[in-house]
């Protein structure tokens, strides 16, 4: 598991389920593993990390051994997607403060505008091998 990066989402956030399928079709060489922040595995990651195993206002992204959260996490999964998306890491030029302030907005947001789960999302049978 070293080896493949990993992204780790809340698990419970309509806004991030519907990106962990976007990144389940995009990565077409299944590159990237993914797990709940929620899950036990989500939070030991948290923690090896030095990572708060409560908030859910960021996705991580584990890349070598390095946790990344925040706009340099989401430009830095786009690398890994098909198609035209990696031409998106070329927002990196974009101050982090600019960049980090949309992403907070929007986390601050997506429960308002995109709506929650009671639980964690369950994986197809055909998508499980890519969670953790």
């Amino acid at each position: 598991m070293k080896d493949q990066p990993i992204i780790l989402f809340d698990g419970v956030c309509n806004l991030c389920n519907g990106a962990v399928n976007f990144v389940i079709k995009k990565d077409k060489k299944s590159r990237l593993k993914l797990g709940a922040i929620q899950s036990e595995q989500g939070q030991d990651l948290l923690k090896n990390y030095g990572l708060s195993t409560s908030e859910m206002n960021t996705f991580i992204f584990i890349e070598n051994e390095k946790a990344y959260t925040r706009s340099i996490a989401a430009l830095k999964v786009s690398k890994y997607l098909g198609g035209l998306w990696p031409m998106f890491y070329g927002f990196i030029i974009v101050p982090k403060f600019i960049r980090d302030g949309i992403y907070n907005w929007i986390a601050k947001n997506r429960y308002n505008w995109f709506g929650r789960k009671d639980q964690c999302m369950m994986p197809t049978p055909e998508v499980r091998q890519r969670f953790l």
